[in-house]
């Protein structure tokens, strides 16, 4: 089989792009997936709004079930640095099998990864209590948009399949 039958459904043939479009198009998925080794960063450094702000668009939408939903660059980098401070209060995230979808213009991909991460949390109604260690495992579906001449999140949807206690059993959702 020739480069051409290894194209994907709705993506013009391999053998139809230049090399230079080719290498344009790698080039766009490895600055995405530094994109999003960048906010695993700043996740891991409890949300801090400074390394956030900068890898969302102005018009931003970020949301994520039992954290909320959130618009604009200010206001999720606001958010998330609280989640930081009160709820989530350490984690480290791994970031997994990243799937990046780039348009034939080079100006915008969807970008899915899965999320596992070890945190530790604290319960809002025992504030005096310590964090508990929790297991934490989802999917991340973005949207991402060149703007400005760099990559920005433009939709973040998380998808949290397992928010959980370590020491608790625990069945997952499918």
């Amino acid at each position: 089989a020739g480069a051409a039958d290894r194209s994907s459904p709705g993506d013009y043939s391999m053998a139809t792009r230049t090399l230079t479009q080719r290498i344009a198009r790698l080039e766009a998925i490895a600055e995405i997936q530094q994109h999003v080794g960048r906010y695993a960063h700043a996740a891991d450094r409890h949300n801090d709004a400074a390394l956030m702000a900068p890898l969302f668009s102005k018009k931003a939408v970020w949301e994520a079930k039992g954290f909320g939903r959130h618009e604009g660059r200010d206001v999720i980098a606001a958010e998330l640095a609280r989640i930081g401070r009160e709820e989530i209060v350490w984690s480290t995230h791994y970031m997994a099998t990243p799937i990046i979808e780039v348009d034939d213009a080079l100006r915008e991909a969807r970008c899915r990864w899965h999320l596992w991460e070890l945190a530790q949390m604290q319960d809002a109604a025992a504030a005096r209590a310590p964090a508990a260690a929790h297991w934490i495992g989802g999917e991340y579906d973005c949207k991402v948009i060149l703007e400005r001449g760099r990559w920005c999140f433009e939709r973040v949807v998380l998808d949290l399949r397992l928010v959980h206690r370590h020491d608790a059993v625990w069945l997952p959702r499918s």
